[in-house]
Order: C-alpha cells, then sequence, then structure tokens
C-alpha cells in the first residue's frame, strides 16, 4: 500500500487532519464562552450586591439553587444531544441554537431595570445557566467528533485550552478597565491595579501550561500535582499576610506578586487535570467494553458545577455573616450600571460572533452508529460512575477544584475594590474568601489526587490491551 493509499484509508476510518483555521475555529468556541460565563463568575455576585441591590445572603442562596438546577440539566442535555441529530450538525448546531438565546439573557442578567428584584434575578441567571449548558455539553463532545487522530486531538486540545485562557485574560483585565472607562472616560490607576491583578489570574497559563509535558515526565503525574497545589497554598499564605501589613495599595507590588505565585500553581494543576478524563474513558472502556465518552463529558459537567455550587454559596454567606456592606464610593469598579450593562453587552456580542465562527469551522466526520445513539439513556451516567473507581476520584478533585476556584474568583474583587473600606470582621472574612477557604480546600484536593491509581505505566497497559481487543475481534 503506498503513503497516499494509507492516507486515504486512515481518513476513511475516521482519522482526519484538520488545517489550522479549523483548530482555532474549534478553540475559539471555548473562547467565546469564556468572554461570557467567566463574566459571569466573576462579576455577577458583585453587580449583585454593590449595584443591582441584593442582600448578599439572597445572592448566595440563589448562586446555589442555579448550580442545583445544573446538577439536574446537565444529564438530561447530555441524553438529549446523543439523542438527537439536528440538521446543522450533532453537537455545532447547538452552538448556533443555544448561542443567540445566551446572549441575550448574559446581558439582561447585568441590566439594572428591575434594580432589587429579585424574581427578575433568578429568572434571567437560571435562564442563562441552562442556555451555557445547552451550548457547553454539545462542545464538549464536539472535539472527538471532528477527528479519531490522537495527535489532532492532542493539538485541538491544546488550542482550546490557550483560547480559553486568552478569553480568561480578556475578562480578568479587560472587565475593570472597560467598565472603568464606560462609567467615567478614564481608566484610574486603581481600576488599572485592579485589572492586572485579575489578570494575573490568567497570565500564568502562557508561561507554563506549554512546559507541563516536560514537567510530568521529569516529577511524574501525582508529583506534578502535589508540587502546583503546593505553589498554590503558597502564594494564598503571602496574599493573606501581606493583605495584613498594610492597605493593598501600600503593598501592590507584592500583592502581585503572591498573585502571581498562586495563579502558577492553581493554572497548572486544574489545567491539567482535564487530561484525566481521557484515562477514565479509556479506563471505562477497559472493564465494561464500552467507549462512552460523551457520558462522561456529561458527568464532568456535573461534576465541576457541583464544585461551583458549592463555591458560589460560601462567598455570600461568608459576606452576610461578617457584616459586609457595599462601599458607597469606590475608587476601582464604578457602581454605574449602564457601563455595567454595556461592557456585558460587548462581551456578549463578542462571544456570539466567536460561537458562530466556531459553527462555520468545524464538522461532525466521527459520531456513534444510530444503533448506539438508541440505547443511550440518563442512567448510563449513574451506572458508569459507581463501576468506575477512578472516575469517582476525579469526581471529587474536580467538585474541591472548582470549588476552590469559585470561591476566590467571587471574592477578588472584593479584595481590590473595598477591603479597607469595610469592618475588621468583614476584611477578614474577605480574606478567608481570599486566601484561607481556598487553600484548606486544595489541601482537600492533595490528598483526593494522592488515590487516583492510574499511574502512566497503567493507563498506557490498559490501552494496549484495549486495542489488542480490537483486532482479535
Amino acid at each position: 500500500m503506498t503513503m497516499s493509499q494509507t492516507d486515504n484509508t486512515n481518513q476513511a476510518k475516521g482519522f482526519y487532519k484538520l488545517s489550522w483555521l479549523q483548530r482555532i475555529g474549534f478553540g475559539s468556541g471555548d473562547l467565546a464562552q469564556n468572554l461570557i460565563y467567566q463574566t459571569v463568575s466573576m462579576y455577577l455576585l458583585f453587580f449583585y450586591t454593590n449595584i443591582f441591590g441584593l442582600d448578599p445572603a439572597a445572592a448566595a442562596v440563589m448562586f446555589l439553587v442555579v448550580r442545583i438546577v445544573d446538577v439536574i440539566w446537565d444529564p438530561l442535555v447530555g441524553t438529549f444531544v446523543d439523542k438527537h441529530n439536528p440538521r446543522w450538525g450533532k453537537y455545532r448546531s447547538y452552538l448556533v441554537l443555544g448561542g443567540i438565546p445566551l446572549t441575550g439573557l448574559a446581558i439582561l442578567c447585568f441590566w439594572n431595570g428591575f434594580s432589587g428584584s429579585l424574581l427578575y434575578a433568578y429568572v434571567t441567571y437560571v435562564g442563562m445557566s441552562m442556555l451555557y449548558t445547552l451550548i457547553n455539553v454539545p462542545y464538549g463532545a464536539l472535539n472527538s467528533s471532528l477527528t479519531r487522530d490522537t495527535n489532532e486531538i492532542t493539538i485541538l486540545t491544546s488550542t482550546r485550552m490557550f483560547m480559553a485562557n486568552v478569553g480568561g485574560l480578556a475578562v480578568s483585565a479587560g472587565i475593570p478597565c472597560l467598565v472603568a472607562a464606560l462609567a467615567v472616560g478614564k481608566v484610574p490607576a486603581e481600576t488599572i491595579e485592579m485589572a492586572l491583578f485579575m489578570g494575573l489570574g490568567s497570565l500564568p497559563s502562557f508561561i507554563f501550561m506549554p512546559l507541563v509535558p516536560a514537567i510530568k515526565r521529569k516529577v511524574g503525574k501525582k508529583n506534578m500535582f502535589y508540587i502546583f497545589l503546593s505553589v498554590a497554598i503558597v502564594g494564598m499564605a503571602m496574599l493573606y499576610i501581606i493583605s495584613r501589613m498594610g492597605t493593598v495599595k501600600e503593598n501592590i507590588v507584592l500583592i502581585y506578586i503572591a498573585q502571581f505565585i498562586k495563579s502558577t500553581g492553581v493554572i497548572v494543576a486544574t489545567g491539567y487535570m482535564w487530561a484525566l478524563v481521557p484515562e477514565v474513558i479509556s479506563y471505562g472502556e477497559y472493564t465494561s467494553g464500552r467507549r462512552i465518552s460523551g457520558i462522561v463529558n456529561a458527568l464532568t459537567g456535573i461534576f465541576f458545577k457541583a464544585g461551583m455550587a458549592l463555591g458560589g454559596v460560601v462567598p455570600g454567606l461568608v459576606l452576610a455573616w461578617t457584616g459586609y456592606k457595599a462601599a458607597e464610593q469606590s475608587s476601582t469598579l464604578p457602581a454605574d450600571p449602564d457601563a455595567w450593562f454595556r461592557a456585558m453587552l460587548i462581551f456578549a456580542l463578542a462571544g456570539l460572533a466567536l460561537l458562530i465562527f466556531c459553527f462555520t469551522q468545524t464538522k461532525e466526520r466521527v459520531v456513534m452508529d444510530e444503533k448506539d445513539v438508541k440505547d443511550v439513556k440518563v442512567s448510563d451516567l449513574w451506572t458508569e460512575f459507581f463501576r468506575n473507581r477512578p472516575l469517582r476520584v476525579i469526581a471529587l478533585f474536580f467538585i474541591t477544584a472548582f470549588a476552590m476556584m469559585s470561591v476566590g474568583n467571587a471574592a477578588g474583587a472584593y479584595f481590590m475594590n473595598d477591603l479597607e473600606l469595610q469592618t475588621p470582621l468583614a476584611q477578614e472574612g474577605i480574606r478567608w474568601l481570599v486566601c484561607v477557604i481556598p487553600a484548606i480546600l486544595l489541601v482537600v484536593a492533595m490528598f483526593i489526587i494522592s488515590k487516583y491509581e492510574l499511574e502512566d505505566d497503567v493507563i498506557d497497559e490498559i490501552n494496549r490491551e484495549i486495542e489488542n481487543r480490537a483486532k482479535t475481534e
């Protein structure tokens, strides 16, 4: 067989090679979701308490309710998506079908037209979150439907992570500056300081994530987790100590250094955890004979939203318990509702444009057979969960990690915006949200990952055995 014939055979079997435009097009989907959802995750609680006028405790309960709805909604969406084939594509259709209403509701979440209305906040936030799931679950399955080529999938995943971090950086650093510019026409120095602080939460990814394969080869999978989780804890301890030595502004350089150290540890550890998902999929195939990657992707959605549920309720409760009061005057994040609305409008419309671009550049070529689609049911999620021990381990790790990130991200705006304007008790509450509670959760995460049994040599042997079985059938 000639080289050309081999290439054609591989293509026919689904081992497709993609152009860089197609790879970037796929990654733009995650960039789009980050522009919309990260804005909501990082700044909606601040908007609700400081601009919209909700009580922190009421906002905390709402965040918990929304995440509970998500946990119920995710498996229903996953099952529906697997069982249906829309005209525009099995998975990519939802980028448009869900993207348009998602954009509208995300914008409405930051509209102050019904200021103080808890009902309005519930309707818009619950609706926005449900529509996000309708995009995120099919998008997660889109990767494996584009090609079977493992090298190509690696490139796709790397491209996706890079563009996701671009979105995270745009939101964390861009939103404070944009809101300030729209509100006062000139970005105050304090806002730039906050933008740098929030942006440092994403910046280390561009430095350290490309080094992860080499680091893992050098120290091993588990040791890499231990090292970077410890680095994150050190950064959190530094933030806590420095914030008690004087005002944030007085120690801003030290604050930046501590934030960079913390973010380096968090980004590497939580970024690499996604590489464990294909391993538990292979383990499930090894033990059951079924490679139900769609089911596992739906489960990971439940895991990280369960973590976000825990993380979402904690900040509001801590702020309420410590007596947090929104500052009447803020030099960092303006309380101009129109500025917040216009900023979300810009980011949401940019996200929609990127979702449409992703839709145009992707095409499902590797999907389940019709006979397999008919057998998909919601109960498959829990069957796989209970029989797949490594999956249960990463479930707990995902929950803990996302709870940590959710708590820290939501509290970052309070830490930089009005820490010194609060009572000593409220100040301590904010420090606990940014530093102490996330550090405790990372210690728990280290214990959880110590129970993960799929070392590299084990998973390699499992994959070889799966291939040998396929050859003999």
